[in-house]
């Protein structure tokens, strides 16, 4: 489809007599297009659409649809229904009253050019700039930032589950590609394993006999993946997206060498955020967090909350369900920044905040990074009822590399190291004739044997000066009552799920959930 420009010429009058007749409070998309104007051109999306071919329905009018679609929970067919019937979308749309609308078909397209083209913020980012011009947003002030699980959609499956299905879904995509080719490869025995969803499976009792099961399953597939590599195959049988599925999925789940097939188990398993969960969903991963398990994503919302403007989001970005909040915290300010919205200070929850963060906020954005830290638990294990000594209580004296506790003893190693993440950190050693006498010793540490008595772990200097100063500012009244703002995030988050039903996606693929959050913000 081509693209052919269409000039918003305002709302057709009849039109506007009429809904102005009818909704005298006016509604959602009144309201919208008389503070905001037409608010999407289709210019902004003109990247998405070739220059030749048959004229395509404007996609400024489409976006507004999606917005209004998710605002008010339409399926496709629902919210062409609605462009057809309601006068006040037609409002909004500036379209007349005998305006026949357009197939629903064309709103999936239109997320799949978006999507296509990387355009999957664009709608958030055509709102935003309309309300900063006029001057309802700016950057400076507060915003604050929270996530969400979304739900893949899918079913979620065991492992058992989960490499039946995805050989299962391999012949059926081989069954309707090449029925000819499959044939004479699937026996009795596969009709009878593969022919039905594995979900709907009893399995065998018993961890043997289930092993044997999952086993043979694997067998099966790696039949299935020769005859697809053979020579005499035809190559495009390889480019079948559920055969590259499997492909991988056995790679991940199984071992085969001379004494045969055999499960993955514990470490020689990939790590969860690179392990596929779902056959049909392979940018779905599976994540627990506080004892609640999911497969699907993270959604990650800021809205600004200065106490007399309205709360606006700013910014969204969607992950597997397995990226920590840690890992999001830079690329949330690289997104406010790109839009020019940064914020002075940002609330967020412990998940989202370390020493370094703290620092890279104020030197790369100047952004003051506003949430708690870990305590320090050190715990001597000798007496729960007796206060520990921890880091506080020792002084350390960076330009002699040196750490005195409270009892005047200096530490006899210094030692910079890194973790295997690549983090630099520092560890400092007490010598065991200077622990095993001091009286404080049963508040200070359990080492017994060996050359060492209380050890410490440092951070480089100036995260560790943050580290510390934050620990004291977060127990204090006055840090506690600035750091309530944060709390009204979790109402917003709320608002989301339940308005715009941002718990669970209605498409595979993680550019399809980002696109789906980005829109249903703007619906809210």
């Amino acid at each position: 489809m081509s693209l052919e420009f269409r000039d918003d010429r305002g709302v057709p009058e009849l039109t506007a007599r009429v809904v102005r007749a009818s909704f005298p409070k006016g509604t959602l998309a009144v309201r919208v297009r008389e503070v905001l104007g037409p608010l999407f051109e289709d210019e902004s999306f003109a990247e998405a659409f070739a220059t030749r071919g048959r004229p395509a329905v404007s996609p400024g009018a489409l976006a507004l649809v999606s917005v209004l679609q998710y605002a008010e929970g339409h399926t496709d067919r629902q919210a062409a229904d609605q462009v057809r019937a309601r006068m006040d979308w037609k409002f909004l749309l500036g379209l007349e009253l005998d305006d026949p609308g357009f197939d629903f078909s064309v709103l999936s397209d239109f997320r799949a050019r978006l999507i296509e083209h990387g355009l999957e913020e664009k709608v958030l980012d055509l709102v935003l700039d309309r309300i900063s011009g006029l001057g309802l947003l700016r950057s400076g002030g507060r915003q604050r930032t929270d996530s969400t699980h979304v739900l893949a959609a899918v079913r979620t499956l065991n492992r058992m589950e989960f490499v039946g299905e995805t050989l299962r879904a391999a012949l059926e995509a081989l069954a309707a590609a090449a029925p000819h080719w499959l044939s004479p490869l699937v026996t009795a025995e596969w009709v009878k394993r593969y022919g039905a969803r594995i979900d709907s499976y009893r399995f065998p009792k018993g961890d043997n006999v289930r092993q044997e099961w999952a086993e043979q399953v694997g067998r099966d597939g790696f039949t299935i993946l020769g005859a697809v590599h053979a020579p005499e195959a035809p190559r495009w049988l390889r480019e079948i997206p559920a055969v590259q599925v499997l492909r991988r999925a056995w790679v991940e789940q199984y071992h085969r060498d001379g004494e045969g097939v055999r499960w993955r188990e514990g470490k020689d398993l990939p790590p969860g955020r690179r392990r596929l969960s779902s056959p049909y969903d392979p940018e779905a991963r599976y994540s627990v967090k506080r004892g609640s398990g999911w497969c699907g994503y993270k959604t990650h919302l800021s809205e600004t909350c200065e106490p007399n403007a309205p709360h606006l989001i700013t910014h969204v970005v969607t992950t597997d369900a397995t990226v920590a909040d840690t890992e999001v915290t830079e690329v949330v300010h690289q997104g406010m920044a790109a839009r020019e919205l940064l914020p002075e200070e940002h609330d967020v929850d412990a998940g989202y905040v370390t020493a370094a963060h703290i620092l890279a906020a104020r030197r790369k954005h100047g952004i003051e990074l506003l949430g708690p830290v870990g305590l320090d638990t050190h715990h001597s294990g000798r007496d729960a009822q007796t206060p520990d000594l921890t880091q506080a209580a020792f002084h350390t004296n960076w330009e002699a590399r040196k750490v005195i506790c409270p009892r005047g003893a200096a530490s006899v190693s210094w030692s910079e190291q890194r973790k295997a993440s690549g983090t630099p950190l520092v560890r400092v050693h007490f010598a065991l004739t200077d622990c095993d006498p001091c009286p404080l010793r049963p508040r200070c540490t359990k080492a017994a044997n060996g050359k060492w008595g209380r050890s410490l772990t440092l951070l480089p200097r100036e995260q560790q000066q943050i580290l510390e100063q934050r620990r004291a500012e977060q127990q204090t009244d006055a840090w506690k009552q600035r750091y309530d703002t944060r709390a009204g995030v979790e109402g917003t988050i709320s608002q989301a799920v339940r308005r715009t039903g941002i718990r669970r996606t209605r498409y595979t693929g993680d550019s399809a959930a980002q696109f789906r959050a980005g829109v249903r913000v703007g619906a809210r």
